[in-house]
């Protein structure tokens, strides 16, 4: 079986029983970061043979991975935090695996998204996750385009070296929107930000320390 495993995203102690349950019962882990993944495992005294599985190497694993799970191993997949398969690798694996009726199974547990979504103190009725922005900024025009008149909040992650330009494209659609900056969560200088899309950007032009770390962005919706 195929097991969809989700990690902390910052405090380790947000592991799941069941998580570790699993990824001490498996054949193998495969990891977007062995050496991110091995902090995990030796915390919770955890030996597991770990592979690496990552954006560059997937076609290559997936080569690897498919014929065991034919054979009836158990394979876990995690990413470096969060659920895999959502902006991570493993929806290609999850998809092969579905093409060819192997088991699967995801389990729940932590996740950056929902997490930001409730501290941003914004409408959590309707919203939309869409990974990183592209990086032109007509692209990333065209995206926030397509949320208008939904009513959906919108939600990405973005590199703490971009969020400045991203800030200011977001202003030029949406001048008026209020908006929720979620940078480390659940680690020691967890930051949350709530403030106009005008207010963010100068607090993020006045103190570079704010461009550091991971970043969760969510502009509310239209009214």
């Amino acid at each position: 079986m195929l097991y969809m495993c989700p990690t902390p995203i910052g405090n380790l102690k947000d592991v799941t029983l069941r998580v570790l349950d699993v990824l001490r019962s498996v054949d193998l882990i495969a990891c977007e970061d062995t050496r991110r993944t091995r902090i995990l495992l030796e915390r919770y005294d955890i030996t597991t043979r770990l592979v690496s599985f990552h954006d560059h190497n997937e076609e290559q694993r997936l080569a690897a991975l498919l014929p065991l799970l034919r054979e009836g191993k158990d394979v876990a997949v995690v990413s470096d935090a969060g659920m895999p398969g959502l902006s991570d690798p493993g929806f290609t694996l999850v998809r092969a695996c579905a093409e060819e009726d192997l088991e699967v199974t995801v389990l729940p547990g932590p996740s950056s998204v929902s997490t930001a979504l409730l501290l941003s103190g914004l409408p959590s009725d309707r919203f939309a996750f869409v990974g990183f922005l592209a990086r032109s900024k007509s692209k990333l025009l065209d995206q926030l385009g397509a949320f208008e008149g939904t009513g959906a909040a919108v939600v990405f992650f973005e590199s703490p070296r971009r969020l400045s330009k991203t800030l200011g494209a977001i202003f030029e659609r949406w001048p008026g929107r209020r908006l929720a900056v979620c940078r480390e969560l659940t680690k020691l200088h967890e930051t949350i930000r709530r403030d106009t899309l005008r207010g963010i950007a100068d607090w993020v032009a006045a103190d570079p320390q704010q461009r550091k770390g991971e970043h969760v962005i969510l502009v509310e919706g239209a009214a």
